[in-house]
């Protein structure tokens, strides 16, 4: 049982998290709404959450062009603790977004929630 709780949320990681980012910004493009402070905290979070996406991209490309990062490297280290940060940050903010209708509320929600899967 652990097991297969363990591959949905690495599928959901891996696989949800680009749709949910994507989506997102094709939602937001559309509709572009920044009236109420609650739109205002779910869009922080969800450019939070895509800054942390970016920098999880970003390291894989680094990784890719340097061949690889070495056992415990500390640039690999500062990455995650920088990643795992901005995840953080970024699930904390839609949390005010969520009192009224906006909308990115959910996707900002999902997309920083994917990206703390994806850190830890």
């Amino acid at each position: 049982m652990k097991w297969a709780v363990q591959v949905w949320l690495i599928l959901a990681s891996y696989v949800g998290t680009p749709i949910v980012l994507i989506s997102g910004w094709a939602r937001w493009w559309r509709r572009r709404e920044m009236g109420s402070l609650a739109a205002r905290l779910a869009l922080a979070g969800f450019i939070t959450g895509s800054a942390s996406a970016a920098l999880g991209l970003g390291s894989i490309l680094y990784s890719l062009a340097i061949g690889g990062f070495p056992y415990y490297d500390p640039r690999l280290m500062r990455i995650y603790g920088v990643g795992l940060l901005l995840a953080l940050g970024a699930l904390a903010l839609p949390l005010g977004g969520l009192v009224r209708r906006n909308t990115l509320r959910w996707h900002a929600l999902a997309l920083s929630a994917g990206m703390v899967i994806l850190w830890v």
